[in-house]
């Protein structure tokens, strides 16, 4: 018993780091948020600094993966005493171990790219992310065959 409560609060840790700087990291740290309240009520404020601030950690790098290694330990050692303190929380941390997993092999857990865009003086900011733009000039010159150029 002892070593599947490890495996599995190893998992949830792993989880839990991988799904911070992405696009998963506000579901999974509400899951987690919820175990703590549910399983220690007075830990649940220390918790989300903490989460808030790891996960601050992982986006302000330029090294997410070395950082989320860092965390892994103290997040393994954190689940593991919320397991022992309340059993019934590991049901919780296994679907969403589950869940996360499932999300980061389907390509569900896109690093958040935080992007800055400012025009100035009559400019323009043409941005995108995770997808493509074409733009044309006013004119529309270049514009691909059989686009509208009328206007």
């Amino acid at each position: 018993m002892t070593e599947e409560l490890t495996l599995l609060a190893e998992a949830g840790a792993a989880a839990v780091v991988a799904a911070m700087a992405t696009d998963l990291w506000q579901s999974t740290r509400e899951a987690v948020l919820g175990l703590f309240r549910r399983g220690d009520p007075d830990r649940s404020a220390s918790v989300e600094a903490r989460l808030d601030g790891n996960a601050s950690m992982v986006r302000g790098t330029a090294s997410p993966d070395d950082v989320r290694q860092a965390l892994l330990g103290a997040w393994a050692l954190e689940l593991e005493a919320l397991l022992r303190r309340a059993p019934s929380c590991r049901t919780s941390l296994a679907r969403l171990v589950a869940e996360v997993d499932g999300a980061l092999r389907d390509g569900r857990g896109r690093p958040v790219l935080e992007q800055t865009n400012t025009a100035r003086d009559s400019g323009t900011v043409l941005a995108v992310q995770y997808g493509d733009l074409h733009a044309y000039g006013p004119d529309r010159a270049g514009a691909p065959p059989g686009a509208d150029r009328s206007s």
